[in-house]
């Protein structure tokens, strides 16, 4: 089984922003999720999309109007825009393929990518 396999972090000052890239190849058409984990904590939902051809988009309050979750099905890449970053955002970041509407992750975990937000 095929991990996705996340890019984009790194160090930005509150109020900055970056964009999280998760080739998924294997899981092109899929719904799929990015999730944080933050250090000694669980990993949490951040955001999800539909399946490819249902932009359907489903937001944790801790984001919403924030961030915003995309994909590009030609080359089976999920977006995760973040703005107006926020010092509680430092986390390391995951994708995964998930059940529908749900956070249910079914696809192997990836090294995830870092982000740091400095006040």
């Amino acid at each position: 089984q095929v991990q996705p396999v996340e890019s984009g972090g790194g160090s930005v000052q509150a109020g900055g922003s970056l964009r999280l890239s998760c080739v998924a190849a294997a899981y092109g058409s899929a719904c799929m999720g990015w999730f944080r984990q933050f250090p000694g904590k669980t990993r949490e939902g951040v955001a999800r999309i539909a399946a490819t051809g249902n932009d359907r988009s489903y937001y944790a309050d801790s984001v919403k109007g924030r961030f915003t979750i995309s994909r590009d099905n030609l080359e089976k890449i999920v977006y995760l825009q973040m703005n107006s970053l926020k010092p509680e955002d430092t986390a390391r970041y995951y994708c995964a393929a998930i059940m529908c509407d749900t956070w249910t992750s079914y696809s192997r975990w990836g090294q995830g990518t870092q982000v740091t937000v400095s006040s």
